[in-house]
């Protein structure tokens, strides 16, 4: 495997599985330790979106702020009006999807320093249904001045994600998935805000991927290599700002390029990539996403794979867009 990174085997059977949500509670116990200005809110989930433990840890640190995104979003701006570094926390598709006014007003355009944290986005979310799976929340946020979005492809990666977020000044959207899915970075792959990371050298496509996809492209690109396309994998975690020269580079080598996300496929990190080659580097694209609809009740990679945004969906896109070069 040409990889960059240190990657468990792919195909293992007993790959170790983890939810990218608790990378998010981890980083906010080293956050809670660190820095005495973290404060964390929540909406009546501490124990789902993994604040609970820093709840515990550091009670006189942490808001329950009950079923009341419109809220949290205010007493978030609020505290960081004053001098705090406030962590508010929902499902993804109350926060930023039911809260979206106040973040835009309290938050962005008054720029407060102000982590908005995601979690259960994306259709893996499984049973819950299609109220509960956010499918449009990178699209909503990504289009906001002055707000920096983060997709974590693991649970090490979140925790990494967790703690830059706290160290850069103004508006963050950090977004996590509820289902566990395999760890595969190490403590040494690398992570910076608005940088990109070649995964996996290729020549022949290039494959951008974020969260849970990550690890689908690189399972794809081995399939593929066995019958002579040789892909490349970038991990677009830095969907904005999103890391031009990376994926300009990348796509200059390979001629074209797939996008993979949990996400629809309109407004998403796709779209955000197509915005940046359009000006730069115009090449076949496919997109690997939800295809504008709504999401429905059932078991996670059923779903995904229902829907066409799992390993087998990747290489048919490869196919396809390789074809068109």
């Amino acid at each position: 495997m040409k990889t960059q990174i240190l990657i468990e085997n792919l195909f293992a059977e007993d790959i170790k599985q983890v939810p990218i949500r608790n990378g998010y509670g981890e980083g906010l116990l080293v956050l809670g330790k660190e820095n005495p200005n973290v404060i964390v809110l929540c909406c009546d989930l501490t124990e789902s979106t993994r604040s609970q433990a820093f709840a515990e840890a550091y009670p006189r640190r942490f808001v329950e702020v009950g079923v009341a995104e419109q809220n949290l979003a205010g007493l978030g701006a609020g505290m960081a009006h004053e001098g705090k570094i406030p962590f508010i926390t929902s499902y993804a598709t109350f926060s930023p999807g039911r809260n979206w006014d106040q973040i835009r007003v309290s938050i962005c355009y008054s720029g407060n320093n102000v982590k908005i944290v995601g979690s259960h986005a994306g259709i893996s979310v499984g049973p819950d249904g299609a109220t509960h799976q956010a499918m449009e929340d990178i699209a909503i946020t990504r289009t906001l001045p002055r707000m920096t979005v983060l997709v974590p492809a693991d649970a090490i990666e979140a925790r990494k994600v967790t703690i830059a977020a706290a160290k850069m000044n103004g508006p963050v959207y950090i977004r996590l998935a509820r289902e566990k899915t395999p760890q595969f970075t190490t403590e040494e792959t690398p992570f910076e805000i608005g940088k990109a990371q070649v995964f996996r050298a290729g020549k022949d496509c290039t494959i951008a991927a974020i969260g849970p996809q990550v690890y689908y492209a690189l399972q794809a690109a081995e399939e593929l290599s066995k019958s002579g396309i040789d892909c490349e994998v970038l991990n677009m975690v830095s969907v904005k700002p999103m890391d031009d020269a990376t994926l300009v580079k990348s796509v200059k080598k390979t001629g074209c390029v797939v996008t993979a996300e949990e996400h629809q496929i309109m407004g998403g990190m796709g779209s955000a990539a197509a915005e940046v080659l359009a000006q730069k580097l115009p090449v076949p694209q496919e997109f690997v996403g939800m295809p504008d609809h709504f999401g429905e009740s059932g078991e996670p990679n059923e779903l995904i794979a229902k829907w066409g945004m799992d390993k087998k969906a990747i290489i048919n896109a490869v196919k396809r867009v390789v074809k068109r070069k």
